[in-house]
């Protein structure tokens, strides 16, 4: 049960404010600064739309909308003027928020980042988008994994961006991490829309976690972003769903407690438990193996597809990038969370 939205918030209740925003237009700095002080304002408006609301979430490229520019004027940085304004922002309306740029990166293309800051105005989660949603992005691969903090009212938060939800070892690796919730930021439209749907469904199934996800809406003259706001239960049942209305705040109340409680007292289904312990009926403790070929052949520089030589698309020249010529590099690590 969802609290009516968290009209009526349990003790044990987060209340999550999915932003269905409105697909922005950024191709200035100009327009850059405005949109930055639109989103505040949103804040603003998930504040007054709901005094109960613990976590106000925006979409992936809410900030820089879908023109996919790596213009070094476009790029933000973490001690820049617009994530100052969501520290102030959150700080000023005592509420905690999820937020996404472009961040550029001097080291190679820019980063897509996603960041959650607490209600005091500080940074509390860092995340930079492990798969870009390739060959249409161009954004450097992450490098830092996937953070799972302590979030509001204690909950353990986790971020992933769009992409990294259709990979089931993102969610995974957030539940693995002791992830409770786990948000999934996104700009994508409307051909996606059946797939957002299961994955964000299976995604919360398969760990005892909840997922709570939002895209962007509305058009900006090329693209028609979905909005398709979603919040899953850990047994994957939908809790709550928006449609496509522009700048509409989906608001659902999540219980923490109760997934804790599932991944404790569950036999049948518990699946992050039995991953590890399969077959435990039949041979104490499970059989605590590794039985998958691709896991050891990823951790050992080795993993290759039987129809690898025959993939079309393996850069983004088909969208107009050039060839990349250097390769993934591990050492360009995230800014210190104090002097960001």
């Amino acid at each position: 049960m969802s609290g009516l939205g968290g009209l009526n918030k349990s003790p044990h209740g987060v209340v999550i404010g999915l932003v269905q925003l409105q697909l922005p237009v950024v191709e200035t700095p100009a327009q850059l600064q405005a949109q930055a002080e639109r989103i505040v304002a949103m804040v603003g408006k998930a504040r007054r739309n709901n005094g109960g609301l613990d976590l106000v979430v925006f979409p992936e490229y809410a900030l820089h909308g879908l023109s996919m520019s790596i213009s070094p004027e476009l790029m933000c940085r973490m001690d820049g003027p617009e994530v100052a304004s969501f520290k102030a922002a959150c700080k000023a309306h005592k509420v905690w928020g999820c937020f996404s740029l472009m961040e550029f990166n001097p080291q190679g293309n820019p980063y897509n980042t996603g960041i959650v800051i607490d209600d005091r105005g500080e940074l509390a989660l860092y995340y930079r988008k492990l798969h870009p949603w390739v060959p249409v992005e161009a954004w450097e691969p992450g490098n830092i994994g996937i953070p799972v903090i302590d979030g509001p009212k204690g909950c353990k938060l986790a971020l992933i961006i769009c992409h990294d939800g259709m990979f089931p070892e993102m969610a995974r690796e957030c539940a693995y991490k002791g992830a409770e919730i786990m948000l999934r930021t996104a700009g994508y439209t409307a051909p996606i829309r059946h797939a957002w749907q299961i994955t964000n469904q299976a995604n919360a199934f398969q760990n005892l976690m909840v997922t709570a996800s939002v895209c962007l809406s509305g058009s900006d003259g090329t693209f028609d972003s979905m909005g398709e706001a979603m919040v899953c239960n850990f047994d994957g049942t939908v809790m709550a769903a928006g449609g496509g209305r522009v700048d509409e705040i989906v608001t659902c109340e999540v219980r923490p407690d109760l997934v804790r409680e599932a991944r404790l007292n569950w036999g049948v289904e518990n699946n992050p438990y039995q991953l590890w312990h399969r077959g435990y009926t039949a041979v104490k403790g499970g059989a605590m193996d590794c039985p998958y070929t691709y896991m050891h052949d990823m951790v050992n520089g080795r993993f290759r597809l039987p129809w690898e030589a025959e993939v079309v698309h393996t850069d983004g020249t088909s969208f107009g990038f050039a060839a990349p010529t250097r390769s993934h590099a591990l050492d360009n690590m995230p800014p210190d969370f104090e002097g960001a």
